[in-house]
């Protein structure tokens, strides 16, 4: 087994199932040393992507979730100012020169390490995880740039910090805006998709081993004809799974029998009001007829829906 199918199996037994293309990208991003952008929609696992690779390491997983308004010094660290001030405070009653003072209190000690600082502060190499990048605006993507480029911070206080194990760095981005070309210059790019019916099916089997294969079949069927759907927001594989194990809970072994099931559970993979008013008992009738069809399709030998 060469080192490309090593990493894929390695990622399977922890849950993430693979394909070789990505399976070659992320082992290429460590060969290289380079961070590598995950992209695709909310809920195709990309996230998961990254838990399941600083298992297989076994190493420490530092996650830095961007938003609107995330600056520098939240990403970076902040100094404690509170025990700060309470060391000035005692200080002073000791009657320590201000000099020794300011020397205490602006050092490590009283540093805050937020993620990045954390990843290239870090003894050991960890996966660093920049969840959704697309949610952070362009002052910060021009920063982090920056910061990926050299792996290192410079604190005026204290001076330079040099990565001694640079992390292994995967970014997510939903594609909500458009990332600047330097920083997609700077990744290895891999596009996440939804996932086709015998990948699907493989995860499903491997997250819920106890699942009938031909419920999971029907499981997937229904969910991927749900996905072509004029949905608000289309479900992923996390609800995919959610679903699952809701039916499991509830003992249903059949769905093509279980319509008052399948409409009291569907909270697990409609998120939105407007697409829970669609899903009326009709709606969801034809839906399920229509994935029996393709589960049909798909027992014969022809593709299966992606």
């Amino acid at each position: 087994m060469n080192e490309i199918d090593h990493l894929a199996a390695e990622l399977a037994r922890y849950g993430y199932i693979a394909g070789t293309e990505l399976a070659t990208t992320l082992h290429l991003a460590e060969v290289l040393e380079r961070p590598i952008l995950l992209e695709g929609d909310a809920g195709v696992g990309k996230t998961a992507v990254a838990i399941a690779l600083a298992k297989h390491r076994q190493c420490e997983l530092i996650r830095l979730q961007c938003y609107e308004g995330l600056d520098s010094n939240t990403a970076l660290y902040e100094w404690n100012y509170q025990r700060q001030l309470m060391t000035v405070r005692l200080r002073e009653q000791d009657n320590t020169g201000s000099d020794s003072i300011e020397a205490e209190i602006f050092s490590r000690e009283y540093l805050l390490q937020r993620p990045l600082l954390q990843a290239i502060s870090s003894e050991q190499r960890s996966v660093l995880l920049i969840d959704e990048i697309d949610r952070a605006d362009d002052e910060f993507e021009a920063f982090l740039l920056e910061v990926l480029a050299e792996f290192q911070i410079t604190i005026p206080e204290i001076g330079t910090i040099k990565a001694t194990h640079k992390p292994i760095v995967i970014l997510t981005s939903n594609a909500t805006r458009d990332l600047c070309d330097a920083l997609r210059r700077r990744c290895l790019y891999h596009f996440v998709d939804y996932p086709t019916f015998e990948k699907e099916l493989q995860i499903l089997s491997t997250h819920l081993p106890e699942l009938q294969h031909n419920l999971a079949q029907s499981i997937i069927s229904f969910v991927q004809n749900l996905r072509q759907q004029n949905l608000k927001k289309t479900p992923g594989i996390a609800e995919t799974l959610d679903w699952a194990t809701a039916l499991l809970h509830i003992n249903i072994d059949n769905l093509t029998s279980a319509l008052p099931e399948i409409e009291a559970t569907l909270g697990c993979l409609l998120k939105t009001r407007s697409d829970n008013e669609l899903a009326d008992r009709d709606w969801i009738s034809k839906v399920l007829n229509e994935a029996s069809q393709m589960q049909s399709t798909d027992t014969t030998g022809h593709t299966a829906a992606s």
